[in-house]
């Protein structure tokens, strides 16, 4: 197997900064375990998707969005906790697609495939992860804000309903970008460890978005360019090489 091109390239690792941002707000906003759960959603669109002859990718960004807009109005109208929603949709997502998938449709869809993108759907996904990365830089504030006071932030005129369904929305993005290459059981661990890494190592939220995306990227190129040579799957390399950054971030975290 040859190793992939330059621009084979540029949507993973694309995808790959945009979790490394959306993770590190994930765990500013205590929603680490709820992001994998959330990726699980994807699986009854993909499945669908699947059975219709229809793009698979799409009908798992389907699925994320309706998703994300179930979570927002269940908070919006009860004070249940985000993460405890998110386990109630992500148990029933997980049951339906099963049910609607069987035997090489459903590895694929939990462990993501190698298939090449159409350029069309390479520019799409470029043009979608580059929203989600300005999205996550300019509402970093925002989210900060929202996140430790929603009072103050309320105050200061932020709509703070509106602010976590947009967060909502570009966490589910971010995870359909990612759908291809890793699968629902695999893409919300490239959106936690990074992030866990950037908590471990970095001594400001500036430097945890670093570290998270720079650690995406990384564990994204390294399982990139080592599938072909080891003759796996990508998937599981990147999360793989993705613990490894993390278990080495324990050997230098700096003291306090």
């Amino acid at each position: 197997m040859s190793l992939p091109a330059a621009s084979d390239l540029l949507l993973p690792l694309g995808m790959a900064a945009a979790a490394g941002l959306i993770g590190s707000i994930a765990v500013m906003r205590r929603m680490t375990l709820a992001s994998d759960a959330i990726s699980h959603v994807a699986l009854p669109g993909i499945t669908a998707a699947m059975l219709i002859g229809a793009n698979p990718v799409a009908g798992g960004f389907v699925a994320l969005v309706l998703g994300a807009i179930l979570v927002w109005s269940v908070e919006q109208k009860t004070r249940v906790p985000t993460e405890a929603i998110i386990g109630v949709v992500f148990s029933a997502a997980l049951a339906i697609g099963s049910m609607l998938a069987s035997g090489e449709e459903l590895i694929e869809a939990l462990f993501g495939a190698a298939r090449r993108p159409s350029p069309a759907e390479a520019a799409v996904g470029l043009l979608a992860a580059v929203a989600v990365i300005v999205f996550a830089v300019r509402a970093r504030s925002r989210l900060v804000i929202t996140l430790v006071s929603p009072d103050l932030a309320r105050t200061i005129g932020i709509n703070v309903a509106r602010t976590n369904l947009v967060f909502l929305l570009a966490f589910a993005l971010t995870v359909a970008l990612g759908l291809r290459y890793l699968g629902v059981l695999l893409m919300g661990s490239l959106i936690i460890i990074p992030a866990a890494t950037g908590k471990l190592l970095a001594r400001s939220l500036s430097g945890m978005r670093r570290v998270s995306v720079g650690s995406a990227m990384g564990s994204m190129l390294a399982g990139s360019l080592a599938a072909p040579a080891l003759g796996v799957e990508r998937g599981p390399l990147v999360i793989a090489a993705s613990a490894a950054f993390f278990f080495a971030s324990l050997l230098r975290r700096p003291e306090a």
